[in-house]
């Protein structure tokens, strides 16, 4: 087995990791029971979730329906992180079966993350923990795993940053700014039905394309219990939303996606470091607009939540004037009628994502034209000048 150790332009890891290059492909039985383990582990405690819902209602259901980024009308768990994180860990279990050291080290990430799930957990119950705390707590996870994992940015292809991370400080740093504000990006676009989850559902199918292209059997794997997990919460969320994924879920699978780019990088070269950027551009453009939206524009505190995000708009101008009864159920379709355009804009880098894992220079570009394209819609939506494409035919 060989490893992957730092030279002199990327900077000293913490640990040595195989390479991916001379690593055996795991059996498709491997993978396969992976995927279906974790995805049966996530339904069944789903599943249990939310039909014991009345029972557990006053400790873990959303009973604030009234919020600028609330869309629903009647208390819904809040709690889905618990079976996407139950199915990470058969999978994990099940990998480790089959691999023991990939086993220990998807096990590691794992129990890295419980920081930041916890925090979003604590929210998800008490509704008393303040974004800093959760971001606080992410940030432990992601010092964590760097420490435990050497999961650290090695480089960047960015002039300036490339520099900063030879430096074992300044590759921890920037590791940390970016697993923390993944996650947090991952949190602000869980607002409708299936949106987040099933972004987070492309990134890791992306990833696991790429790691099987680079031959990469760790990322794969994990990436695969990742895919299962979070489909087995979609089917209960999508399009019904009889449960939330939460603070606990959307942090916790914002770092996992997070973590997963950044071993993607570690262990194999060839890959561009703007790939695992590109993956997530959408919800970490929101983040940056939405900031500067807050702050420059209006003046307000940061983390003050309002209702002109852009999947707010979308459902406003495009799904909510729809002439429909405004029975439950009703409420429930117009929020799930939603999340498609999103989901087709998150696609819109995936799919460069995929084009060019290895060309640094082609995502760069690709990465600029997402932003424009999406302050382009975002300016002529809420201005009232939305391109006709969007609007659907009533």
């Amino acid at each position: 087995m060989g490893s992957l150790e730092a030279d002199d332009s990327s900077g000293a890891l913490a640990r040595d990791f195989p390479r991916a290059e001379h690593r055996r492909w795991p059996p498709r039985i491997q993978c396969m029971s992976v995927l279906l383990v974790a995805l049966a582990a996530s339904v069944l405690l789903t599943t249990w979730l939310v039909h014991t819902a009345a029972r557990h209602a006053f400790l873990f259901a959303d009973f604030d329906t009234t919020g600028p980024q609330k869309f629903h009308r009647t208390p819904v768990p809040r709690v889905g992180g618990i079976g996407v994180l139950a199915g990470l860990a058969c999978g994990a279990l099940v990998l480790r079966w089959h691999d023991a050291r990939s086993g220990d080290m998807a096990l590691t990430l794992l129990a890295s993350g419980l920081p930041a799930f916890a925090a979003g957990i604590a929210e998800d119950v008490t509704k008393s923990v303040s974004p800093r705390s959760r971001l606080i707590f992410t940030a432990v996870s992601a010092l964590v795993a760097a420490a435990l994992l050497g999961a650290m940015i090695p480089r960047t292809d960015i002039p300036g940053l490339d520099w900063l991370v030879t430096f074992g400080a300044g590759s921890l740093l920037l590791t940390v700014l970016a697993v923390t504000g993944v996650a947090n990006s991952i949190n602000l676009i869980d607002g409708f039905n299936g949106l987040a989850s099933m972004c987070v559902l492309m990134m890791l199918l992306a990833l696991c394309i790429v790691s099987l292209a680079v031959g990469d059997s760790l990322v794969l794997s994990l990436a695969l219990a990742g895919l299962g997990s979070v489909l087995g919460f979609f089917v209960w969320n999508y399009p019904s939303g009889r449960i939330f994924l939460g603070d606990g879920g959307a942090y916790f699978l914002g770092f996992f996606v997070a973590e997963l780019g950044v071993l993607l990088l570690v262990r194999n070269p060839a890959v561009s470091p703007l790939f695992p950027l590109m993956l997530v551009i959408y919800p970490v453009f929101e983040t940056l607009f939405s900031m500067y939206r807050r702050c420059v524009l209006k003046g307000r505190p940061m983390g003050l939540p309002d209702g002109v995000h852009l999947h707010s708009l979308i459902y406003r101008r495009f799904v909510h004037g729809d002439r429909i009864a405004g029975d439950k159920r009703s409420l429930a379709a117009r929020n799930s009628m939603t999340s498609p355009y999103l989901w087709a804009l998150c696609g819109l880098s995936i799919g460069p994502a995929l084009l060019w894992w290895h060309d640094s220079l082609a995502l760069s570009l690709a990465i600029v034209a997402f932003g424009l394209l999406y302050v382009s819609l975002y300016w002529r939506i809420v201005r009232f000048r939305s391109p006709r494409w969007l609007s659907r035919r009533r």
